[in-house]
């Protein structure tokens, strides 16, 4: 062999070794992102390399870029700087190694999960997880519309169904429905049974009439509060409003489940829901998703059934991450962006 072929090999093998990544080494904006490259995630016995065709961006993104509200640096490590050097948590791609003790997933397999629990790492060409976080894709869907799915749709799935305890014939408020997670719990909360009604802002409304609301409320015209209706459950995805706001219009025994919004509405559910709901006899109550595969097996199931359809706003190149998380904290996007690979 030649120097210069073996040269060449050399920089193959290195290069086999590197991909490309969104990195952030300080909390800060868009600014602190920047695509690089960086050595591939070290697969252990039990881990699934997967090759990522898509990934997604929700408002956690933004928040862990941040480091606020303060508290997830706590939650998540790194008090002054970020031990999540690779954002993203929402993935869909290919199985491209097993480690000797994965039994579900073979090389090849068409794969959507939620990284939360695995480091999180999917604004990268490669990611490393635990089977126990990833799904077969549903067959119905392309690897960008998969990678929106797992974060938002097993929030609304199990605001629903686990807190909410949502059952056929109720009527269900769901307070953002033209977000991530809201544009999912309005279909999901359809395919339950439900009545539901969703709020959003004006030029967002026929967004959610096409979702299959039954009814849809803009917010800047109309106060839900005072409309005379009241409900079952209350799925509060944009919560900016103190939770006694919806308790005279929430049913006795009735449901309020806060899912996102302003740190100062989470607290108040948090460090005040118990007492809240044994004075209104009324459960209030905050949700923490809890990623899982069986929960991905569910959504993939109603989502080939044709219950469930990803609305996506717009889609983005790895590079363009900080572009597509701007647009996320302007609070504009109608339904999940995209980011393909």
């Amino acid at each position: 062999m030649t120097t210069n072929t073996l040269s060449l090999v050399q920089g193959d093998r290195k290069s086999n070794d590197k991909m490309s990544a969104i990195v952030q080494t300080e909390y800060g904006s868009t600014d602190v992102l920047s695509l690089q490259e960086v050595d591939k995630p070290v697969m252990s016995d039990n881990g699934v390399l997967v090759r990522v065709h898509a990934a997604a961006v929700h408002a956690g993104d933004w928040h862990l870029m941040r480091g606020t509200p303060f508290l997830i640096r706590f939650i998540f490590g790194g008090i002054l700087k970020p031990k999540i050097k690779i954002l993203g948590t929402d993935v869909a791609g290919r199985v491209e190694s097993v480690g000797k003790d994965v039994t579900q997933f073979q090389i090849g397999d068409e794969v959507f999960g939620d990284l939360t629990e695995c480091g999180f790492g999917a604004f990268a060409e490669y990611v490393c997880a635990t089977e126990a976080v990833l799904a077969f894709k549903p067959t119905t869907l392309s690897f960008e519309e998969a990678a929106t799915v797992p974060v938002s749709a097993l929030a609304a799935l199990q605001g629903l169904r686990d807190y909410g305890q949502i059952q056929a014939g109720q009527k269900v408020l769901i307070n953002g429905a033209s977000g991530g997670v809201g544009s999912f719990a309005v279909q999901i909360a359809k395919a339950f049974g439900a009545e539901v009604t969703a709020v959003c802002s004006t030029k967002k409304i026929e967004m959610v009439r096409s979702l299959g609301a039954d009814h849809a409320i803009d917010y800047t015209q109309i106060d839900v509060t005072k409309n005379g209706r009241h409900y079952d459950l209350i799925l509060d995805v944009a919560a900016y409003r103190s939770v006694f706001d919806y308790l005279p219009v929430l049913k006795t025994k009735g449901r309020y489940v806060l899912v996102g919004g302003s740190t100062a509405r989470l607290f108040q559910v948090l460090f005040f829901g118990a007492w809240i709901s044994r004075l209104s006899r009324r459960q209030v109550k905050c949700l923490v998703s809890k990623p899982n595969q069986a929960d991905l097996l569910v959504l993939k199931d109603l989502i080939e059934a044709g219950k469930i359809t990803p609305f996506i706003d717009r889609r983005y190149s790895l590079s363009e991450v900080p572009t597509a998380i701007r647009h996320i904290e302007e609070r504009q996007v109608m339904g999940k962006i995209a980011i393909r690979l």
